[in-house]
């Protein structure tokens, strides 16, 4: 019962940060939002006793990522609303849909790819079996590298596009306008 609780409450901060980062028109309270949901994402990794994600979801999500747009927002002082009809490149759409498409094709290969590719069972990994016999301590890293490169190598992937995504998000943020402009 207490775990249902938990994941009503978690899902309900996922939503209400989810719904608060769209509808907010101020980049900051935008960015709190986002806070509140990278949390309760936390909270169902805490949930799920996936501890080590959950501290890497507060770190480095709520406490880097978010951070960096909150310094570029209050110290760029972005905080006005742009027009977004203006082009400051004028390719920048089209590069931007080709790199996009090149990106999804690459990620449909590698799925193609990789199922038929063999699955290595941690368990039978001779690096990891001889680490739990021979009393190394690197055997939990060891197998959380094999699985995270392995089995979870997609869902990793898209993390770093994620992160990319991030970034190219903070400096369209940053960008000031130009002279003729609207601002």
């Amino acid at each position: 019962m207490m775990a249902w609780f938990v994941f009503v409450v978690a899902s309900l901060m996922v939503l209400g940060g989810a719904v608060g980062v769209i509808t907010r028109t101020h980049p900051v309270h935008a960015a709190l939002s986002l806070i509140l949901t990278l949390f309760g994402v936390a909270v169902h990794f805490v949930a799920l006793a996936a501890n080590f994600l959950a501290a890497v979801q507060v770190i480095v999500y709520a406490g880097a990522i978010v951070v960096l747009f909150l310094f570029v927002i209050m110290l760029l002082g972005v905080d006005k609303v742009e027009n977004l009809q203006v082009e400051p490149f004028r390719l920048q759409r089209p590069v931007a849909v080709v790199v996009g498409a090149a990106v999804l094709s690459f990620l449909g290969i590698a799925i193609i790819v990789a199922k038929d590719a063999p699955i290595v069972d941690v368990a039978q990994s001779t690096a990891v079996s001889d680490a739990v016999r021979g009393g190394a301590h690197d055997s939990n890293i060891r197998a959380l590298a094999r699985d995270l490169f392995s089995d979870h190598v997609l869902a990793f992937e898209l993390t770093s596009v994620l992160l990319v995504i991030a970034v190219v998000g903070t400096v369209v943020l940053a960008r000031k306008p130009r002279k003729g402009e609207l601002a």
